[in-house]
């Protein structure tokens, strides 16, 4: 399976945000275009962190555990900044917010970390994959989250894989 499939198939099944609809493998990389320049700059600026990744593995159990089903894709006529994301996101599971809040999230901070991560990832698998490096748009990576996704290899896969 190249990369490509392999990256797009355990976003699929990946971390919470995708877990509530958001889907930020394809939205991380298509729905910004029409985000407020300041989500862009904001998105482009968050750096992960032990703390950040840890909790969002800590979210993420708890929602596979809880039965959170995966949800729609936000509708990307009515996403026309970060705050819209994080609240269709939010909408997908009355369990959801709470969840969130929980680990320490705002529902926009939330949105951030999924997106940082799995663009991060995204951008170390397209090192090794044409294809995925064609249509990655490196505006939207941070390379502080593809060197925090290097050294965070395992655990990274094993998030999105659906096991940590």
């Amino acid at each position: 399976m190249p990369a490509f499939d392999r990256v797009l198939r355990a976003c699929a099944l990946g971390v919470l945000a995708v877990a509530v609809g958001v889907v930020p493998c394809v939205h991380a990389q298509l729905a910004p275009a029409g985000l407020p320049e300041a989500d862009k700059q904001q998105i482009k600026g968050y750096t992960l962190n032990d703390d950040v990744f840890n909790r969002l593995v800590a979210a993420t159990e708890e929602a596979r555990a809880s039965g959170i089903p995966p949800q729609a894709a936000p509708d990307p006529g009515k996403v026309h900044s970060l705050n819209d994301l994080a609240a269709q996101a939010m909408a997908g599971d009355p369990r959801i917010p709470a969840l969130v809040k929980k680990y320490g999230f705002t529902p926009r901070e939330f949105m951030l970390a999924n997106i940082a991560l799995l663009n991060a990832a995204m951008a170390a698998q397209a090192r090794n994959d044409p294809a995925l490096a064609h249509n990655l748009n490196q505006v939207w990576v941070n390379p502080d989250n593809i060197r925090f996704v290097d050294a965070h290899q395992a655990q990274v896969a094993a998030l999105l894989q659906g096991g940590h």
